[in-house]
């Protein structure tokens, strides 16, 4: 398999970029007039582009026959995760002052912090259990089935941020036909697996 150490460092530091800056804006006082909201809006974007990006793998992976893109599923998928703490974390920590009654009444009265937390729930299995060594104890099958929460905690992300943003609702739509359009290829590539796939280039000379 390809080496792809060299991919995985600039992909792990570039999507460290955001961050970065986020935190260089917020020290200097550059994050506008309400920096709270700036930053909790701007995480949960980035929270929704990873994990987007995660599930976006596997059909390039399979429609370009290169199986050496899996490996960039698992880091993607942890920068997802890290952007959800970072959101919530913003949250808990900017808005409510680690005021956790009034987070529990959020919670219960706000849909959309509702939806938004069970979406980040889903998150944490997928993080604690993406190893090697997780899939070797769950198994194949099992893993594969519990990883399929990275869909729906992806639609609970786009709901989540639909409901929020109330007026402008264009990116949040933009981002749910993304994932139902990943989802199809899924369901596509599951039914018909002959149209979605391409052979790696070394399997394809074998067979001619």
């Amino acid at each position: 398999m390809k080496d792809t150490r060299f991919a995985q460092f600039v992909i792990f530091v570039s999507s460290a970029v955001p961050v970065s800056l986020i935190g260089w804006d917020w020290y200097h006082h550059h994050l506008g007039a309400n920096p709270t909201e700036f930053a909790t809006r701007t995480t949960g974007v980035l929270t929704l582009l990873f994990l987007i990006l995660s599930l976006a793998v596997t059909p390039f992976r399979k429609s370009l026959g290169l199986p050496w893109m899996i490996k960039f599923r698992r880091l993607l998928g942890l920068y997802a995760f890290f952007y959800g703490c970072v959101h919530l974390l913003t949250y808990v920590w900017f808005d409510k002052f680690f005021g956790f009654g009034l987070i529990g009444e959020d919670i219960v009265k706000r849909p959309f912090i509702t939806v938004g937390m069970a979406s980040f729930v889903m998150l944490v299995p997928l993080a604690l259990t993406s190893t090697q060594k997780s899939i070797k104890r769950l198994g194949g099958k099992r893993w594969n089935r519990l990883h399929r929460l990275a869909y729906v905690a992806a639609f609970g992300g786009v709901i989540h941020y639909y409901m929020l943003v109330k007026a402008d609702t264009r990116e949040p739509i933009a981002f749910g036909v993304v994932v139902a359009a990943l989802l199809a290829y899924r369901l596509a590539n599951k039914f018909f697996p002959d149209l979605t796939q391409r052979q790696p280039a070394r399997a394809r000379a074998s067979r001619s």
